[in-house]
């Protein structure tokens, strides 16, 4: 290697005699080395080869990736449509959800056989069937809750919630027992009922689907107020299961009101008189309802006094006072030759009785009779 160390001017005195031999045959004269041309090569061009890690590519390359990414967005675009159009023309459409039915109702008015007993409030009650009885909500009690085959326990509680709910915004509401709201009632109804619950509180029918007082109770604040806010209620709740994804409850509850004239002065003391509604629903539930926290109200059977009888009570109950009489006559009669809508008229006899010496005994789903005996008239 001490060849290419020597200066062109020859080897140095003291190198080795091997070297000198090896390259005595080059010569570099003084005018080749002046001659010869000297070039510093730049990095890129020492690199050779490996000069650009990222090559750029041709123009015709662009081109070709241009239509790589139009083909594909195009491709996209087609599977969309594809898509929509066969979500809205599929021969396999999703199953519909079963639709609420129309609520049947019944209401009876039951007329006493004499005047109105009157006084206050508190004696009134004192001297009931309804003594006893809790105030308002604390009224409405569970019953023991247990799973079923198909629903939870939660989903039993979710379905008792709402029914309870109801009650207490159907029965014991002051704002739509006189008549000012149905909004909290509204609520809780599957939408499916919606209309014919509108209908009903628009324009009520005693068509056995279009009473008002099949949905709720109500009063009319002309005649009629209420004389103590503590509503005195009794009754049961019961499920059980009706197919696999339907649930059913049944409440059955009797309330009792205190009433008096709308307009009261000193001539009217002790003019408050009781008022005793029995109201017998059935609730069905689908999975969906209990997820929403709504109902579907199927039949509701009414029996209420003391009113006269027959009285219209399909907009509203229209209580009989104290020291007021029912009108001493029958139910209105059927012609069977008569054309259009056939109509029937019912009513009870509500036979006033002292307190109880003991507690009521129910049996399950029935509540033991209160207020009186009632005794229907076709």
């Amino acid at each position: 290697m001490a060849g290419r160390e020597e200066p062109p001017e020859g080897a140095s005195g003291n190198a080795a005699g091997g070297g000198e031999d090896e390259y005595r045959s080059v010569v570099f004269d003084e005018s080749f080395v002046r001659a010869a041309r000297l070039q510093e090569f730049s990095a890129q061009e020492r690199m050779g080869e490996h000069a650009r890690a990222v090559r750029s590519l041709p123009a015709r390359h662009l081109r070709t990736g241009s239509r790589a990414v139009l083909t594909l967005v195009l491709l996209i675009a087609l599977a969309f449509a594809g898509a929509v159009y066969m979500g809205f023309r599929h021969p396999y459409q999703a199953p519909v959800g079963r639709r609420a039915e129309a609520l049947r109702s019944t209401v009876i008015p039951l007329a006493p056989r004499g005047a109105v007993p009157g006084g206050t409030a508190a004696g009134l009650f004192a001297t009931s069937p309804a003594a006893e009885f809790p105030i308002g909500a604390a009224g409405i009690n569970f019953p023991m809750v247990r799973r079923t085959d198909n629903f939870s326990d939660s989903q039993v509680i979710t379905a008792l919630t709402t029914v309870k709910d109801y009650l207490v915004a159907s029965s014991l509401d002051p704002d739509v027992l006189t008549g000012g709201a149905i909004r909290p009632v509204e609520l809780l109804l599957d939408p499916a009922q919606m209309s014919q619950f509108d209908r009903s509180m628009s324009r009520p029918d005693d068509d056995g689907q279009h009473a008002a007082t099949g949905w709720l109770v109500r009063f009319d604040p002309a005649k009629v107020a209420l004389a103590d806010p503590g509503i005195r209620v009794q009754g049961t709740l019961a499920y059980s299961e009706e197919g696999s994804d339907t649930l059913e409850v049944v409440s059955d509850h009797t309330f009792t009101y205190a009433l008096r004239p709308a307009v009261s002065g000193p001539q009217q003391a002790g003019s408050v008189s009781l008022f005793t509604v029995r109201r017998e629903l059935h609730f069905r539930f689908d999975r969906e309802d209990l997820r929403l926290h709504r109902l579907e109200l199927r039949t509701s059977y009414v029996q209420a006094g003391p009113q006269a009888c027959p009285a219209d009570t399909t907009g509203a109950l229209r209580p009989l006072l104290a020291g007021q009489r029912a009108v001493s006559r029958g139910p209105a009669g059927t012609d069977p030759y008569a054309t259009g809508r056939p109509t029937v008229a019912l009513c009870g006899t509500l036979q006033l009785s002292a307190r109880p010496s003991r507690a009521p005994v129910s049996s399950p789903g029935l509540p033991a009779p209160t207020a009186g005996s009632l005794r229907s008239h076709p």
